[in-house]
């Protein structure tokens, strides 16, 4: 595949991630529709999934932030990833973010121009960088798949990435996240979320597996742990836009990687907001 197609494919893998929900989300949203009791959220609720619909059908942003890309990469044993075919994929970003279009948000200036925004704003969509990528190996040996993720300030404002001291309970390592989960999907606002959670040896790892966490996540597959959480948050009544009901949190997706003996787990919690995971991805 030369740089050309390359460009091509991922570009379109952006634009889909910015204006298209997963068949597993509006499944989701479709069967909480049926079972939200409150009258006000089921509103909302209805008018996501409408929003949702929209912006599928003109390909254009699902909401106004549109997000910071990230590149989750799935890797074969067969199959190579070349400097120049990353270089292909992160033009393929830039063109997407103009053509979705994305919003303006690259500050301009030196390291520390752009901690304060004195060097000013870049007008440029395109100029928004992507984030670090992540590379996995895939058990598929002649896979090459690229994900593409376009996070929110949001969810990156009310998220926590800390240890937890366990004591050897895991009764007490989920009531800590469960209690970091609430707040910040309390206080996030633009409910109800998909909690992505990380549990790594160091804070590096967890946020990475928080990452992957979202890229296989199913929002209509759930393990016990995960059911645990997410029903115990949505038991805080918080509902959709702070408006109360049954469904603050839509599903948990939760990647627990090795971990070390020691008296503590570091734990990554991202309360994505309704929209998130925005996600899609394709095969090079």
């Amino acid at each position: 595949m030369n740089h050309e197609q390359i460009v091509a494919k991922i570009k379109d893998t952006v634009i889909t991630a910015g204006s298209t929900f997963t068949a597993d989300k509006i499944a989701k949203y479709e069967q909480a529709i049926k079972e939200e009791t409150n009258e006000n959220a089921a509103w909302v609720l209805k008018t996501i999934l409408k929003n949702a619909q929209v912006a599928e059908k003109l390909r254009i942003p699902l909401c106004d932030d549109t997000r910071i890309p990230h590149v989750f990469i799935e890797l074969g044993k067969n199959r190579s990833l070349s400097g120049a075919m990353m270089e292909s994929i992160r033009v393929g970003i830039k063109e997407g973010l103009q053509g979705l279009p994305g919003r303006p948000m690259a500050i301009k200036g030196n390291d520390l121009q752009r901690v304060d925004q004195s060097g000013g704003l870049d007008t440029d969509p395109g100029a928004v960088e992507l984030a670090p990528m992540i590379i996995k190996d895939s058990p598929e040996d002649d896979l090459l798949r690229v994900h593409v993720l376009l996070l929110g300030g949001g969810p990156a404002i009310r998220g926590k990435t800390q240890r937890i001291f366990h004591r050897h309970d895991l009764d007490v390592f989920t009531d800590e996240i469960v209690e970091w989960a609430t707040e910040g999907v309390a206080k996030l606002g633009c409910q109800p979320c998909t909690l992505a959670i990380g549990v790594g040896r160091s804070q590096f790892e967890a946020t990475s597996l928080m990452m992957e966490a979202q890229v296989f996540g199913n929002h209509m597959v759930q393990n016990e742990l995960e059911e645990t959480i997410t029903r115990r948050v949505n038991e805080a009544k918080i509902g959709p836009l702070n408006l109360g009901g049954d469904h603050s949190v839509l599903a948990t997706f939760m990647k627990i990687g090795p971990q070390r003996a020691s008296g503590i787990r570091v734990v990554s919690v991202r309360p994505n907001c309704n929209i998130e995971p925005r996600i899609a991805r394709v095969d090079l």
